[in-house]
């Protein structure tokens, strides 16, 4: 309405001038308004670019400048700086939309310190954080950033790690504890002796994996930008038959040359691709940045594409499913008493630091036999020299490989068989409790749309079925060495199914799984190098619910690019064909405006709202 206005008033006042000198009242406007777009179009020629949407801006102007002159026509000079004035307020809303997207995940990954308070030769010196090197003291005072990771050697005090996890509830810490850079000390001064340099931090690659996330284009963008190489052009060359080919005709039908150059023109305008070209990519930019909200690290457009196609997850069950703290809940001797028997197995896992082990040696009470010698069998146990015996200690299979005959013991944890020189000496049960919100985890799981869950683990059949039906799994498979997951997975990967399979595991022992999946998706990878380098998504605590989150949340940003293409495919297709057609009459060119500025604006700020975060949807 406004440009008919402008246009309206400007025909009142300047109708009675001849042509050349409205054009010249007109130009300065013109080119002050429109002159980057000109001077990117000249430029972009002369670089051997030339289809891009500053050229069919330069195109649609410049031959609404000139049309004029053709004999039975209206100047269009109002209509040309209008154009290249809704324009430049287009790209102005553009600018202001991206700008905001990119200060809030700037905002949401503002965990990259600025300096280091190092301890040397008992004086406090802020260095840079590359600084420091590994084994050196750095002092944290209440309020400061974590710079790097590290051991508290002294004080105790509450750390924000909201940053990182998405969880607004302070952890405690105190000496011995590990802490993680890009966290924020909220209370005491800490003493910490540093652990990594700055380079293999959690700090420093949350922040190159955030930097790189780009660069993995998702299906949909790949398509936008083959798009776009090939629309442009296409675009140029109907505009030029839309000119040329009706005037031929003749008649009602052909109309004349001018007319039809008029409708090539605002051909041209309406075509420009920017609403797609911005708005796809920024809605994949946002959701990685959504996501990170709740402490999902998402490694690129595509993983987030495939997350959201997401039909069937697998789960590891300890550490994942399960908390993965082991305690001894039973003991079966067959020769000799608890205690022995206890201590001869504890003795056996002497140097292991499995969770099971772990169990073992807190089980014991006293000091314990260092073995002579120590044999780790994959998938079965460990084989040590103990006080002059050969002891194994580890599932049937180890048994069998020993020749031990022994009687299996049926109970709902992991079963450890215990022998010294072939002679069988009894049993010990390790447990491990359910995960807090694993059960939920499942159903909201099932709630998202996500068919099929499966459960893959080492222990035994009974402690997997114990597991599985406390959480409602699918189904599950027991007493798997870690390629019998691998294989696993690949079976179901091979099978019908529906959607993407998706293997969730603690990153450090299922890093082939992980890299196998189609998304691979790391549980509790606070600080863990594996779950980081290994996985696709990386969950930054250990809230198995968030997976279901972070399924519906790239479901919901991938809707939203869906939203955008067909938005702007839409009017932009019924706008063409209706100004093709001669439908629009006064409002073609009004109309051809907001076919371009005004659809790259909705969809901008339609692409904006993958940056909030929702639980559902």
């Amino acid at each position: 309405m406004l440009l008919a206005a402008a246009v309206a008033v400007e025909k009142l006042l300047f109708s009675a001038f001849p042509i050349p000198f409205r054009l010249l009242l007109y130009l300065p406007a013109y080119f002050i308004v429109g002159f980057d777009v000109l001077w990117s179009a000249l430029r972009n020629i002369l670089r051997g670019q030339v289809f891009d949407e500053n050229f069919l801006m330069a195109l649609a102007t410049v031959g609404a400048l000139a049309i004029g002159f053709l004999p039975e026509t209206e100047p269009e000079f109002a209509e040309a700086v209008f154009v290249m004035i809704f324009y430049q307020v287009g790209e102005l809303f553009q600018s202001i939309a991206v700008g905001k997207s990119r200060r809030s995940i700037a905002a949401l990954m503002d965990i990259r310190p600025d300096t280091a308070r190092v301890l040397r030769d008992g004086a406090e010196l802020e260095v840079s954080p590359d600084e420091v090197a590994v084994g050196e003291s750095i002092l944290i005072r209440p309020g400061e950033r974590i710079p790097l990771d590290g051991v508290i050697l002294e004080g105790f005090s509450d750390m924000n790690t909201v940053a990182l996890t998405g969880e607004a509830a302070p952890r405690a810490v105190a000496v011995g504890d590990e802490v993680i850079s890009g966290c924020t000390n909220i209370s005491g001064v800490l003493t910490v002796r540093v652990e990594r340099v700055y380079g293999e931090s959690t700090v420093a690659r949350i922040l190159s994996l955030m930097e790189n996330a780009a660069a993995k284009k998702s299906k949909s963008e790949r398509f936008i930008t083959r798009f776009a190489k090939y629309y442009t052009p296409a675009v140029v060359v109907s505009a030029v038959l839309l000119a040329l080919l009706p005037p031929l005709f003749g008649g009602d039908f052909g109309g004349t040359f001018p007319l039809w150059v008029s409708r090539a023109l605002t051909f041209l305008v309406v075509s420009c691709p920017c609403a797609l070209v911005i708005s796809v990519p920024l809605s994949f930019f946002g959701g990685l940045g959504g996501a990170s909200r709740f402490g999902v690290l998402i490694k690129g457009s595509t993983d987030l594409e495939a997350l959201a196609e997401v039909g069937c997850v697998v789960f590891d069950k300890t550490g994942t499913l399960t908390e993965g703290s082991f305690t001894v809940t039973a003991v079966y001797p067959q020769n000799g008493t608890e205690k022995s028997l206890l201590q001869l197995a504890a003795a056996a896992e002497h140097h292991a630091a499995h969770p099971v082990a772990v169990a073992l040696k807190k089980a014991v009470e006293g000091g314990l036999p260092v073995p002579q010698s120590t044999e780790e069998v994959p998938g079965r146990g460990v084989i040590a020299t103990v006080l002059g015996k050969r002891v194994a200690v580890g599932n049937l299979l180890l048994m069998q490989q020993e020749g031990v005959d022994v009687t299996p013991v049926e109970a709902s944890g992991t079963v450890l068989y215990v022998a010294a020189d072939g002679a069988y000496l009894g049993a010990v049960v390790v447990s491990d409790t359910v995960k807090a919100g694993a059960g939920e985890a499942l159903v909201v799981l099932r709630d998202a749309g996500v068919s099929r869950t499966v459960m893959l683990t080492g222990d035994r059949e009974a402690a997997a079925a114990a597991v599985a039906g406390t959480l409602g799994v699918s189904e599950w498979k027991s007493e798997l060495l870690p390629e019998d997951k691998v294989t696993a997975v690949e079976a179901l990967l091979s099978a019908p199914h529906s959607g993407k399979i998706a293997f969730v595991g603690d990153g450090i022992n299922d890093a082939p799984v992980l890299s196998r999946a189609d998304v691979g998706i790391a549980m509790g990878a606070l600080g863990s190098d594996a779950a980081i380098e290994a996985a696709d998504v990386v969950l930054m605590d250990d809230d198995p619910r968030k997976i279901a989150v972070a399924v519906r949340h790239a479901r919901r940003t991938l809707r939203i690019v869906r939203q955008n293409i067909v938005l702007a495919l839409a009017i932009k297709g019924g706008v063409l064909l209706c100004s093709a057609l001669g439908l629009l009459g006064a409002m073609q060119m009004p109309l051809a405006i907001f076919a371009d500025v005004g659809v790259a604006v909705i969809a901008i700020l339609n692409a904006m709202r993958t940056l909030k975060y929702r639980s559902k949807g």
